[in-house]
């Protein structure tokens, strides 16, 4: 497969479901070397199909460019554990249907890759299926985006980034680009005006021409163009006023990680390394995917084992202290979970989150445990809910690449999950 569809999911009429299409049994990747039918590619764009993705998700540095961010010397600080076998019988009714699931439905339902849920610090439920275990790191997709922004928003409160200064003032490359004029705080909630698609089944929408650029994506013979990540942004075209509607854009998270480069003098990498990687006490070094010039892939490019991920989480919900530690500032996770305007989102349509908000990268749901969520595409996510004590941190695999068709059969599941853990509290 040559042509610019190689790099976009193709879908069968009905998708294998998650045991159908668990990699071990589809056998990707085994023998020496694999037989050409069981290969999995990045140069024919087969990384990028159902049910392949399943095996490449788990194996991104196998496949693509990547530099490192190093899990630092701290020792490995332990999460206990309270393992429950209660949980997976918790039912709940997805969003749109009338039908009852339960939890353990759900897993196979999103095609999950590994579950880990945290009740106040305590691991009380794991597991693991296809290519994943708990020592392999997989793709985070957008949840990296939240990474990011939570440094930046820590930036701000410590007064080395002005969030109503327009991006030009940090990168004068970008002045005369579409985003040059927006500010930092549009570009951290997405409410900037630019003519560019998220369409994941659009081969010509504008994620795929940015991956492309970036190398992600394999080029297609009759590409012309950008050859970088920040080449593309260069090409941006504004597309109305910035400020007025939410509207989810990966370019914006490549503009703030550019931002930061310059503010701080640090590669991504290192910057996710020092500033967070490095003083939680992980278990295993991350990694980020990289471009033509080593340029780190801030929208999406974060790989990592799923109790970190979880570790993570857990910081966030002790207000930015973790392992002896303050490792962000309280008012950056404060500034997060109060929001942004909900009437900003409102215009985007997300019908599954209704009566949400995006602000520094993170989905706030306003709902009545004040939850909040870092997400990616294919099924990545960590949630936080701060009333039940809980934090999840999920990698999955879906055929479906949008949250839109996975949102109906997760966001209930975390919440009844969450209710239970609440009421059987002891």
């Amino acid at each position: 497969m040559t042509d610019a569809k190689a790099s976009t999911p193709i879908l069968p009429t009905e998708p294998l479901n998650a045991a159908a299409s668990d990699p071990n049994v589809l056998g990707w990747m085994q023998g020496s070397p694999p037989p050409p039918e069981k290969q999995v590619r990045f140069d024919d764009g087969s990384m990028y199909t159902f049910p392949k993705l399943r095996w490449a998700q788990s194996n991104i540095r196998r496949l693509v460019p990547t530099t490192n961010v190093w899990r630092g010397t701290e020792p490995v600080c332990v999460l206990p554990r309270a393992d429950r076998d209660d949980l997976d019988a918790v039912t709940f009714t997805p969003i749109g249907r009338s039908d009852t699931m339960t939890w353990a439905q759900s897993l196979d339902a999103n095609y999950t890759d590994g579950i880990v849920v945290l009740h106040r610090g305590r691991i009380v439920y794991e597991r693991y299926f296809g290519a994943l275990d708990a020592q392999r790191p997989h793709i985070a997709w957008s949840v990296t985006k939240s990474f990011f922004g939570l440094i930046a928003a820590s930036l701000i409160e410590e007064g080395r980034i002005d969030p109503q200064a327009p991006v030009s003032a940090y990168v004068p490359e970008l002045e005369g680009s579409g985003l040059g004029n927006a500010t930092l705080r549009q570009v951290l909630d997405m409410t900037t005006s630019i003519h560019y698609s998220e369409d994941y089944t659009d081969p010509d929408a504008g994620i795929w021409l940015h991956g492309r650029a970036g190398g992600i994506l394999p080029r297609v013979p009759e590409q012309v163009g950008p050859g970088s990540f920040y080449e593309f942004l260069g090409t941006l075209k504004q597309d109305g006023p910035h400020g007025h509607a939410f509207s989810y854009k990966t370019v914006n998270t490549d503009v703030l990680g550019w931002v930061l480069r310059r503010v701080t003098g640090l590669p991504l990498g290192d910057l996710l390394q020092q500033r967070i990687w490095s003083q939680l006490g992980v278990e295993q070094d991350g990694y980020l995917m990289v471009d033509s010039t080593g340029t780190e892939f801030a929208g999406g490019g974060f790989n990592c084992c799923l109790r970190d991920l979880a570790r993570f989480g857990q910081m966030l919900r002790n207000d930015g202290f973790w392992n002896g530690r303050q490792v962000v500032p309280v008012a950056a996770i404060e500034d997060i979970r109060r929001g942004a305007d909900p009437q900003h989102f409102v215009q985007a349509g997300y019908v599954t989150l209704p009566g949400a908000s995006y602000r520094n990268m993170w989905w706030v749901t306003h709902n009545e445990h004040g939850a909040y969520c870092a997400r990616g595409i294919h099924g990545q996510g960590v949630y936080i809910d701060p009333t039940a004590g809980m934090v999840i941190a999920r990698f999955a695999s879906h055929h479906i690449a949008g949250n839109l068709g996975i949102d109906p059969t997760t966001l209930p599941a975390y919440h009844a999950l969450a209710k239970h853990l609440m009421a059987t509290d002891s």
